[in-house]
């Protein structure tokens, strides 16, 4: 019976190995699986930041760069102003005169488009008089 017993305990103990060796395969192949999804992952990532450069390289090309128009058009309205201003203070004097020259200098006269009431009736004042 010591042979037979001897022959269970070796059963047994070749079953515990085996069962060791599969535990320690599925934990690799739980490891492979693990760096394969995160290689897998990291190759996504560098995909996509590859295909967003292009995008945003072909978006500046076709629009260009939103900074640089914005800057433009700052740079514009500064020579403008610029512009506008030392046009003011060249003018502003001699406008100044033409206005009060206008105000002061009246010479009343009486409308071209004035009608008479009749041919041989003038208008004085409220009265009206005979020619």
């Amino acid at each position: 019976m010591t042979s037979q017993s001897q022959g269970i305990q070796q059963l047994l103990q070749a079953e515990k190995r085996a069962k060791d060796k599969l535990e320690e395969a599925k934990k690799r192949k739980g490891k492979r699986l693990k760096q394969a999804k995160e290689e897998a992952m990291a190759e996504i990532d560098h995909y996509r930041l590859q295909r967003e450069k292009e995008f945003r390289n072909k978006q500046m090309n076709v629009m260009g760069s939103q900074g640089n128009l914005s800057a433009q058009i700052e740079e514009q309205t500064a020579e403008t102003v610029r512009n506008l201003t030392s046009s003011y203070q060249k003018n502003r004097e001699s406008m100044i005169k033409k206005l009060l020259n206008v105000t002061y200098d009246v010479k009343p006269e009486v409308h071209p488009n004035v009608r008479y009431a009749a041919q041989d009736q003038l208008y004085v004042g409220k009265d009206v008089c005979e020619k």
